[in-house]
């Protein structure tokens, strides 16, 4: 029986790099996606390890030529992606709205939204003519409501949750399936990033407090991609123990 295939964008490092694992974990054969060549690769042996195939495109989602080119790269059984992790995506800054950084709003909005409804209209075609496929989209509990400093980035995490129950509707005649998952405080690069390689500083948003990893949002992913075929999980809010909202956080002194 050949095995299903997973399309996992980002999955250099932190949640994207989880899933592409737990699906390897799970029998499926991967494709990993993202910028830079060698972690890709460092991904790609990790996961041979495990006993799946893997297939690796270097683009930015946020070049729609180069996802075009990648797409149109797939040659086989590669071409039947079976679950499409919709994973690249990025926070940047923490200034006020009227103080921020437009290209860095650029960056966010290229990636989070328009690179993720990029590569939802190149691989949702393949899977309706298949009547086979399932959507998995990272969004956010920034999704849900706006924080202090979140403005933009909040923004187009809550783009993230309309584009997919506007996708759900789109293909309620068909077998695919379409989540969103929204995870709270996971330690990943994530605030690293945010802060501009600023460790210390990123280091404080999980002071106090045990938050979730990569492997955990993972796991919930794998879980909504392997329930019956009639069950569809529209939406999963992931928030560590002590984290109530996106502002709310008990944290042990």
């Amino acid at each position: 029986m050949e095995k299903k295939i997973v399309l996992v964008t980002g999955a250099t490092s932190g949640i994207g790099e989880a899933c592409a694992r737990r699906f390897a974990q799970g029998g499926y054969d991967v494709i990993i996606t993202g910028r830079q060549q060698q972690r890709l690769q460092e991904v790609k042996e990790t996961i041979q390890q495990m006993g799946a195939e893997v297939c690796v495109l270097q683009y930015d989602v946020r070049d729609r030529n180069a996802c075009q080119q990648a797409v149109d790269s797939l040659t086989g059984k590669w071409r039947q992606v079976d679950v499409l992790i919709n994973n690249a995506g990025l926070a940047l800054g923490q200034e006020k709205e009227y103080m921020g950084d437009m290209d860095e709003w650029d960056t966010m909005i290229d990636t989070n939204i328009k690179g993720l409804l990029t590569m939802t209209r190149l691989i949702v075609p393949m899977m309706v003519e298949r009547q086979q496929g399932h959507v998995i989209n990272i969004g956010s509990v920034a999704g849900d409501a706006a924080y202090a400093g979140g403005n933009v980035y909040c923004a187009t995490k809550a783009a993230v949750k309309a584009i997919t129950d506007g996708l759900r509707i789109d293909v309620a005649h068909t077998p695919l399936r379409v989540t969103n998952i929204k995870p709270g405080l996971v330690e990943t690069n994530f605030s690293i990033t945010r802060f501009h390689g600023d460790k210390a500083r990123a280091d404080k948003v999980y002071q106090g407090v045990k938050p979730l990893c990569g492997d955990d949002i993972a796991d919930v992913a794998f879980f909504a991609a392997s329930a019956p075929s009639h069950v569809q999980i529209a939406e999963v809010l992931v928030l560590a123990t002590h984290q109530a909202s996106p502002t709310i956080v008990h944290r042990e002194s």
